[in-house]
């Protein structure tokens, strides 16, 4: 898992296009499982990347596109940034309306 939290500069300039083009790459990478992501109007942002191992986080992290992407966006998009990668050990969740079931699924 790589969690990505940035805060942004006011020059946004190719970020949307560039963002997209990035959420589609990512998809072809073998072991990408998905993502999250959340944005407070302020500027503040974090994105969730779900790997299934350490092999495809090192794909993507060495992909051409998304290095370029990474270079552009330390020279205009993000103020500051920080990067944190680690292994899920367990994860649950809830959703309104959705019976619940015991741990045992009973």
């Amino acid at each position: 898992m790589a969690v990505f939290t940035a805060v942004r500069t006011e020059n946004q300039n190719g970020y949307s296009e560039t963002n997209a083009r990035m959420e589609d790459l990512v998809k072809d990478v073998p072991g990408f499982l998905g993502m999250d992501h959340a944005q407070t109007p302020g500027g503040l942002g974090i994105t969730v990347g779900y790997f299934r191992d350490a092999d495809a986080l090192t794909e993507w992290r060495c992909n051409v596109e998304h290095r370029a992407a990474q270079r552009r966006g330390q020279a205009e998009w993000y103020e500051s940034y920080t990067l944190h990668v680690a292994k899920v050990e367990r994860s649950h969740g809830f959703t309104r309306g959705e019976v619940p079931q015991s741990p045992t699924g009973a």
